[in-house]
């Protein structure tokens, strides 16, 4: 039976903001990418998500990113390698210490908005986040874009890698993602995220912007938890994927 991880993006929050709808999306996910308080999050959102992931049983990531609160990690940022290394390393280090607390340990990482995008072709970036990893934990998973500099560096560097896949994101013929900047970079219909979901888990392809077949091989697929009607959009697609005789599971 073919399986497939859901992940989501939660915690982005901050103080009494907040952007996501955790305590639901967490009843549909396998798997939560926690904000690490450098796009979004604070220490009691993190404490919080980290608790109600381990009650019901979904893998713990830690989402890390440039430093970038106001831009929410989306602007495109130089950081020196060292520098960033060293705050990757402190952005996982600070979810364990919750993850710990409540009974979990943090299972994966991976990077968030501009950082994400940035590693996919910039190999100094992505070497410098491979680096953090390894600073924080030698065996830690790292999810990513296949084909991604980030996953090969770390691969190379003896790391999990797990590929993953975005169903409400349009994609390039080249299999990246197209830049949120442009015309139709998310897609909106809750008709086609739901098609393309089971499209990339079965068959592991995806029609790119150009109406051309991009082969995406994912372990894992994304559903972001900050576009409008996020919960009842994940729990439909949970529901065609296992009625369609997709085993939904965590890859952690």
């Amino acid at each position: 039976m073919t399986s497939i991880d859901l992940n989501a993006d939660l915690g982005e929050g901050f103080g009494r903001w907040r952007l996501t709808d955790d305590e639901q999306l967490l009843s549909v996910v396998t798997s939560a990418n926690v904000a690490c308080g450098f796009h979004a999050g604070d220490a009691a959102t993190m404490r919080r998500v980290c608790e109600l992931a381990a009650e019901r049983g979904v893998r713990i990531g830690a989402q890390v990113s440039y430093r970038d609160l106001a831009g929410f990690g989306r602007r495109a940022m130089d950081v020196p390698p060292a520098e960033l290394a060293a705050e990757v390393a402190y952005q996982i280090g600070a979810l364990e210490v919750f993850a710990r607390a409540a009974g979990a340990r943090v299972a994966y990482v991976k990077p968030h908005g501009a950082l994400y995008n940035r590693v996919v072709r910039d190999e100094e970036q992505a070497a410098a986040v491979v680096d953090g990893v390894l600073l924080a934990d030698t065996a830690l998973p790292v999810l990513g874009l296949p084909g991604s500099r980030l996953l090969e560096l770390a691969g190379k560097a003896g790391l999990p890698v797990v590929t993953e896949a975005f169903a409400d994101r349009a994609y390039t013929d080249e299999g990246i993602l197209v830049p949120r900047t442009l015309e139709g970079a998310v897609v909106t219909d809750p008709d086609a995220v739901v098609d393309r979901s089971l499209r990339l888990a079965r068959s592991g392809e995806v029609v790119s912007r150009s109406g051309t077949r991009v082969e995406v091989r994912a372990r894992s697929l994304c559903l972001h938890g900050d576009t409008p009607g996020a919960v009842e959009l994940a729990r439909r697609v949970r529901e065609r994927l296992e009625a369609s005789g997709v085993r939904v599971e965590a890859f952690a």
